[in-house]
């Protein structure tokens, strides 16, 4: 399940309606993303994100379905958040559940990895140096590219 919105999210009621759907099959694996208050040592006073309605829909439920078929997944859910956040603001969520644990975590790390690199969102920080648009890490890049290269 993919959403994006500009409302903030309640982890834990979350982790609830996702188990209630999907049950507890085994391992459930979470990760929350947040906006830092410090990013490559300037201070953030906000963060704006922007996207393309339907393109980003489009381009999540592509990553998520690759996750899908590359691992046993009884569910998923992966939600963005849109618009100007504060520091300690969640941005994204992202759930696995698979019978397994490795599983579980690999799917969650693989769609974390390709929400950084590969979705269409633009991402304007705010801070005492003034507004900078944040550029992608090489570090991202390095994460993502592990699931393309052969083992």
């Amino acid at each position: 399940m993919i959403r994006v919105q500009q409302d903030a999210f309640d982890v834990g009621q979350e982790l609830a309606a996702f188990r209630a759907v999907h049950g507890v099959d085994g391992a459930t694996a979470l990760f929350v993303g947040s906006v830092r208050d410090v990013s490559e040592g300037r201070n953030v006073s906000a963060m704006t994100l922007e996207h393309y309605p339907g393109m980003t829909e489009k381009a999540l439920a592509e990553i998520e379905a690759q996750a899908q078929a590359r691992w046993p997944l009884t569910g998923s859910l992966i939600i963005h958040r849109h618009g100007r956040l504060l520091p300690g603001d969640d941005i994204v969520l992202v759930i696995t559940a698979s019978p397994h644990r490795e599983e579980a975590f690999a799917a969650c790390q693989f769609l974390m990895d390709w929400l950084k690199t590969r979705a269409p969102f633009w991402k304007l920080e705010e801070g005492s140096e003034g507004p900078r648009w944040v550029e992608a890490k090489d570090s991202d890049d390095a994460a993502a590219r592990r699931w393309t290269e052969a083992p």
